[in-house]
Formats: C-alpha cells, structure tokens, sequence
C-alpha cells in the first residue's frame, strides 16, 4: 500500500474520505505467489536439518539427556564403544506424570544411567546428574546441574558432547553453552527419531509436531530466555 497521488476527497463534513491508493497487480500477485511458494520450500527442506545438528567438539566426555528414546541410548553405547570417552553422564529432571521432584531416582537421569548400563556401556564410567526442575527450562536445568556436579566432583569441564534426539539438538546446544559458559566448548549429535522419515518429516503427525514444536521452543530460548 502506498501514500494517494491526490487530494482526499471529503463527504459529510470531513467524516468519510476518498483516497487514490496503491494495490497490487496480477504481476504483483504472482511474485508474491512465487516468494511465498520460495519460502516454504526452504521451511520444507531446510528447516529439519537445522535443527538436527550435529558437530562434534574433542572431547572425553559425554552427555545423554537421559528422556531421549532407546534408539539414541543404543547410539550413546555406540558412542562409548567406538573408544576415547573417559565418562557418559545421563542428565534430565524429575519424570513426567510424578507431579514433580521426588528423589534422584525418580529421574530421568536415573533413568537414562540405567538404560546406558543396560546397553552395554560399564556402571563405573556412568553418572547420573539429575536435575530437580520439572516445570519449565529443563534442558538448562540440566546443563546446570551437570556444571555444579563437575565443579563439586573437581572434573575438569572444558569441552562436552551432547546427545539427544534429532530437532532438539540445535535448542540443546544453545541452552548447554548458556548454563556452562563460554569457555566450554559445547559439540552437539543429532540421533534421527526412528518413527519417522526425517527427509519427509512433514508427511509424519510425529514429524510436524516435533518440528513446529521446535520452531516454537527455539525461537522463545533465542529471544525470550534470559537465564
């Protein structure tokens, strides 16, 4: 819409006028049509890759958030056994549907150490560091309390792999280099959700949700989260 070319014309003593306005054309239409049509082949095939980073950082330690499904706790013992990590750290707070903390056990860090040791990863190189918030920021939460655990338990934290599921990973990252600070280096992996084909997530209910949901998550934590 633009400014009028001419002079309003004026009825009933000043309360209704006429304008000469700007619209757009048929050739305006179509280059909109074409932008919009742009854009959601960028969201289509852009967006999931993303959020589903993953660059590693030299590091001997990892961190499994411990919710994450038994695909990507089979991953982490991959992780392990593919050799130099000195320790796996299962993170996460209180589980959904106890109606808050509880213990240290009723954690989805108890959870996630338990499923590691199930699959193979050995008990002495797990360390479950639960979290005691359930109600909102748990993911940084979690990065805080695995920056007090290392502080307390005199482990060097200069750089750490984090491990969750696919679209999370981004969010993750950012919430991880928040809570620990910026002279840790903070690397990222990205295990794919198996429900679902990541390269056609939008033909998925699962796929659209996480993605959505993500959007929504990442941009809240990238403008709106002041820890």
């Amino acid at each position: 819409m633009g400014l009028s070319t001419t002079a309003p014309r004026q009825k009933f003593w000043g309360t209704v006028t006429r304008r000469e306005r700007w619209g757009l054309s048929w050739r305006g239409y179509a280059v909109m049509l074409v932008a919009m049509a742009v854009a959601a082949t960028v969201v289509f095939f852009f967006i999931y890759p993303f959020f589903a980073i993953t660059q590693r950082v030299e590091s001997r330690l990892l961190v499994v958030e411990g919710w994450v499904d038994a695909h990507a706790i089979k991953v982490a013992a991959e992780e392990f056994r593919g050799g130099g990590l000195d320790r796996v750290f299962s993170t996460g707070g209180p589980v959904e549907g106890l109606g808050g903390y509880i213990n240290d056990y009723s954690t989805a860090a108890s959870v996630g150490a338990g499923r590691l040791r199930q699959a193979g990863v050995p008990a002495d190189k797990v360390q479950m560091v639960p979290s005691r918030v359930s109600a909102r920021d748990r993911t940084y939460s979690s990065a805080v309390a695995l920056r007090k655990w290392c502080g307390e338990n005199k482990v060097p934290l200069t750089a750490v792999n984090v491990l969750t599921e696919d679209v999370h990973a981004r969010r993750t990252r950012l919430l991880f280099q928040m809570a620990l600070g910026p002279d840790v280096k903070v690397g990222i992996i990205a295990v794919s959700n198996v429900d679902y084909d990541a390269a056609r997530w939008w033909r998925y209910s699962e796929g659209v949700r996480a993605v959505i949901g993500e959007t929504i998550a990442y941009v809240y934590v990238r403008f709106l989260f002041f820890p």
